[in-house]
């Protein structure tokens, strides 16, 4: 997500208050929101320059830099609002989620039901 994201508040305004979405999202998932715009500057320490792939180079020099070539490196995608459900091992249950493709309560609740099934179903195999 970003400070700055039209589409992120939209997601949270229009979608996420539902109270469908909200009871899921309050208690049927850890939600973790990295914000690729974060201003915090790092300690010079944690300072660097990272390979985003293609050639590309990314300075590290704030959170949000930290976030954002985290989610390009990982995940090969620099968009916001971008959701990933994922298990205790950090893989992905479902496709990742978008606001352009998930961006209505419909839409996104049943994304959700098929993440936390598969968490669920995951679980009770292991």
């Amino acid at each position: 997500t970003g400070h700055a994201c039209v589409n992120c508040r939209k997601m949270e305004q229009q979608v996420w208050s539902d109270p469908a979405i909200k009871d899921k999202l309050s208690n049927d998932v850890v939600l973790i929101s990295l914000y690729v715009d974060e201003k915090i500057k790092l300690p010079e320490s944690e300072r660097t320059t990272v390979e985003l792939g293609g050639g590309r180079k990314r300075k590290i020099r704030t959170v949000g830099d930290r976030w954002a070539a985290f989610q390009e490196q990982r995940y090969k995608v620099n968009a916001q609002p971008y959701y990933v459900l994922l298990d205790h091992d950090e893989d992905m249950l479902v496709e990742a989620a978008n606001y352009q493709d998930y961006g209505d309560v419909e839409l996104f609740n049943e994304w959700l039901n098929r993440g936390i099934s598969k968490f669920e179903q995951d679980s009770s195999n292991n």
